[in-house]
């Protein structure tokens, strides 16, 4: 299974609106839209999961595809490096 990365979604788009642009390509695992903790409202992107031909098929077709006006970010995903642990902040002791 292949993890993609999907950004510069419209704030407008649902899971469905992305999982209908991706199933095109193949068959959708699923689909990940990325909220705001404390707002709740999306941050403009998504992680789709599909199989690795097809997910490489997708990421082709759509990089830079025009959804709402607005042009897809769409590459296989990255592990996010590791932060350090913080130790609280400068204020606390």
């Amino acid at each position: 299974m292949t993890t993609i990365y999907v950004g510069n979604l419209p704030f407008s788009a649902t899971e469905q609106d992305v999982r209908a642009l991706f199933e095109r390509h193949g068959k959708v695992e699923s689909v990940k839209m990325i909220n705001d903790r404390e707002t709740g409202k999306p941050r403009g992107f998504a992680f789709v999961e599909m199989a690795g031909a097809e997910a490489q098929s997708a990421i082709e077709a759509l990089n830079g595809f025009s959804m709402g006006g607005r042009s897809l970010r769409v590459n296989e995903a990255q592990e996010r490096p590791q932060r350090p642990r913080s130790n609280g902040g400068p204020y606390r002791r």
